[in-house]
């Protein structure tokens, strides 16, 4: 599966407006999970994700996400593909086709994107608390959710939070049979990101085609 393909189902998931939770243990959790991380106005996050799909084939890659929420900035940085937005365009860089994409920027909350990725479930999920689940010596907390509205082409999504309240890693379950996994390694927060990581620089990518989407 292409790299760019994954990443526009992570970053395209339309949110929704009605809340309705179906446990107040894991709607405890998550709301504490939220409140760390919307107190952040920084963040640079080491991931990595895995896709499996209902042939049991599988494709894994690693990347790197920059955030500035404050000013709805981000770059996320994988082996074929790169994404940059200035907070009014986004620069998908696809280096196998040599093709750059210029779309704007969606910063509103209707459309989930890096800058309210660890707290798209605030609304239109039910969820319910599992069995804390154990990966080496960390104990993870367990929340499985469901969409509120049917029509979407995935039926539940995993999360599993640490003890400091931090994403650990969430799957992805479609109707298709495929599953995403995308695992937090490591997570740096409120620290100085130079401006240079939310601007396009076409100098660095000669002989590619761009196409202006705007």
């Amino acid at each position: 599966m292409k790299t760019h393909c994954i990443l526009t189902l992570l970053l395209g998931f339309a949110a929704l407006v009605t809340n309705a939770q179906s446990d107040t243990g894991a709607k405890k959790i998550l709301d504490e999970v939220a409140k760390k991380y919307d107190s952040y106005k920084t963040a640079q996050a080491d991931f990595g994700f895995l896709v499996t799909d209902a042939e049991n084939k599988s494709y894994s890659d690693q990347g790197t996400l920059f955030l500035n929420k404050v000013k709805n900035q981000y770059q996320i940085r994988l082996k074929d593909q790169q994404l940059i937005s200035d907070g009014q365009s986004v620069w998908t860089i696809l280096k196998e086709e040599k093709e750059i994409q210029i779309t704007d920027a969606d910063n509103s909350t209707d459309v989930i994107g890096p800058n309210n990725l660890f707290t798209f479930y605030k609304t239109g999920f039910k969820y319910i608390g599992m069995s804390d689940e154990k990966v080496g010596a960390n104990t993870l907390s367990v929340i499985e959710m469901a969409p509120l509205d049917t029509k979407k082409n995935y039926f539940k999504i995993k999360v599993r939070i640490n003890k400091n309240k931090h994403i650990h890693d969430v799957s992805i379950y479609d109707k298709s049979g495929s599953k995403y996994t995308y695992t937090i390694h490591k997570l740096y927060v409120n620290h100085r990101i130079p401006s240079s990581q939310f601007v396009f620089n076409n100098k660095e990518y000669p002989n590619f085609e761009v196409v202006d989407l705007r």
